[in-house]
């Protein structure tokens, strides 16, 4: 294999370097922590852009004051921004993981089932924003079944074992969580490429120099975590010991079993001797997600595809304070790139175009030159070079990438300074992919509006809206997928009709 690729980034590890540039940036992060510091828990949240979808005081009438007690602890306790850090995401933009609802932490109740504290991910059809919603699951007849394509807290994300992704207070367990203390992680067996069947786990011994191969950059997965938070699983499950399983990916798994000799042993976990039926395997706990694979944060530092200074303050904290994280810094040539002088050859002179009371021009031509030239260009005669460079940044810029992550990511704010910075506050946007990129944005705002507001449970431009008719009603219901026309979205309509459509999955 040649060097350069056998020395090649992995692909997960660079959507992880762009999350951690654009998903969150440091507004967010400072003005969370400052209004979380005096006790403003629902201001941190909407700093965040989290929806508080619960009432304190209806929780209180229907569940009583020492339940309200400790959710309202928990809120306090509850950094958002930290938590919108630790969602899982999905390739290849690294967008939130759409339709999940995940468990944050569980309360003890007089009904069957605990009342649960959900952080909610809409669907993707209203992800614009990429805003979060906050509510209390209160088992099978409550939580947002109407709007919400699964209301119920999922069993393979859920983070109420792992308080450190979220809890201010807790975010120190970090690097003990997370492997740093230098324990070797060994690969999970190979993925299998169409079944879904649970694959056998054959653990090596050391002894016998049989191991498997040493995870490097190119695997994610924390094996050595594996047994130490089963044991937190089965615990929280009521079970001592016991099976489990692991998913591997979207259509692998494997089937586990946690032993040890005596309570005063650490557990280690094995294969199943005996294969269990399907409908066994189903019912098993499922190790969290947030187990199962490598801190991104500890592989892009490991990489050093980011320093510890570019990461969110808790996180950098608790790895540092244990001494064994690395701390490398970016590697060279891989930093943002110096900004583009905006020099231009024009008329056998070098002229330069910059910001002159808020609008791009070019300040080596005089005024009145300028109008004339301007007027020539709309009679249909030649622009000047320094007028067709203008026209291109406002159409097509260089910064064109980084506006587009900051809007998929929902950063609206820095999005627009990066543009209020390349074209001036008072400039007028022209037709091109810039502006088709912010009306875009808008536009998808809107499927957002409608999603929480119940007004559609169903993407507009899929069937859920028609003409009024039983006929289009009943397609809508079996999920027919209605024609592309002027009504259909235009995030929509571009994915239906481009040719290269990436299946959604998880790094």
């Amino acid at each position: 294999m040649a060097h350069h690729l056998a020395n090649a980034i992995p692909t997960r590890l660079l959507m992880w370097q762009r999350v951690r540039e654009y998903a969150v940036p440091l507004s967010m992060i400072e003005t969370a922590t400052a209004r979380r510091a005096v006790g403003d828990w629902a201001g941190a949240c909407a700093a965040a852009r989290i929806d508080v979808d619960l009432d304190l005081r209806a929780v209180r009438d229907r569940h009583g004051t020492e339940l309200v007690t400790r959710l309202r602890a928990d809120l306090r306790r509850l950094a958002p921004d930290l938590l919108r850090w630790h969602m899982p995401r999905i390739a290849p933009d690294g967008r939130l993981r759409p339709g999940l609802t995940i468990s944050l932490a569980r309360y003890r109740s007089s009904g069957a089932a605990p009342l649960q504290l959900v952080v909610r991910t809409p669907p993707a059809w209203a992800d614009a924003g990429q805003r979060m919603s906050l509510a209390l699951w209160e088992g099978s007849g409550n939580g947002a079944p109407g709007r919400h394509p699964h209301p119920h807290p999922d069993r393979r994300f859920r983070l109420d074992l792992h308080r450190h992704l979220w809890d201010s207070r807790q975010s120190g367990e970090l690097a003990r969580r997370c492997g740093t203390d230098g324990a070797p992680s060994m690969s999970p067996p190979d993925r299998p490429g169409t079944s879904g069947r649970p694959v056998p786990w054959n653990r090596p011994d050391p002894s016998d120099g049989r191991c498997e191969r040493p995870v490097g950059h190119d695997s994610p997965w924390a094996a050595a975590r594996w047994a130490a938070e089963a044991e937190l699983l089965l615990r929280a499950e009521g079970r001592p010991r016991g099976a489990f399983t692991v998913r591997l990916g979207a259509r692998g798994r494997a089937v586990l079993e946690l032993v040890a000799p005596d309570d005063s042993h650490a557990p280690t976990f094995r294969s199943l001797r005996e294969a269990l039926p399907p409908q066994e395997v189903a019912a098993l706990p499922v190790l969290p997600e947030a187990a199962t694979r490598i801190l991104p944060d500890l592989e892009l530092l490991r990489a050093g595809l980011v320093s510890a200074e570019r990461l969110h303050p808790l996180v950098t904290g608790a790895l540092t304070a244990s001494g064994r994280a690395p701390v490398a810094g970016p590697r060279p040539g891989s930093g943002p790139e110096p900004d583009d002088p905006h020099r231009v050859e024009c008329r056998g002179k070098t002229h330069r175009i910059a910001l002159r009371d808020g609008v791009l021009t070019a300040i080596d031509h005089d005024p009145a030159q300028l109008r004339r030239e301007e007027l020539l260009v709309a009679l249909g005669g030649p622009a000047l070079p320094c007028l067709r460079a203008i026209d291109a940044v406002h159409r097509d810029p260089e910064a064109l990438p980084a506006v587009r992550e900051r809007l998929g990511h929902g950063d609206v704010a820095g999005a627009l300074a990066v543009v209020e910075g390349l074209l001036g506050p008072a400039a007028v946007l022209r037709d091109g992919p810039l502006r088709q990129e912010l009306e875009t944005a808008a536009a998808r705002r809107v499927d957002h509006g409608l999603f929480r507001s119940g007004l559609f449970t169903a993407h507009p431009g899929a069937g859920a809206v028609g003409d009024g008719n039983a006929s289009s009603a009943k397609h809508a219901e079996a999920g027919h997928r209605s024609r592309l026309d002027r009504r259909t979205p235009p995030a929509e309509r571009r994915k239906r009709s481009s040719r290269t459509r990436p299946r959604i999955a998880l790094f």
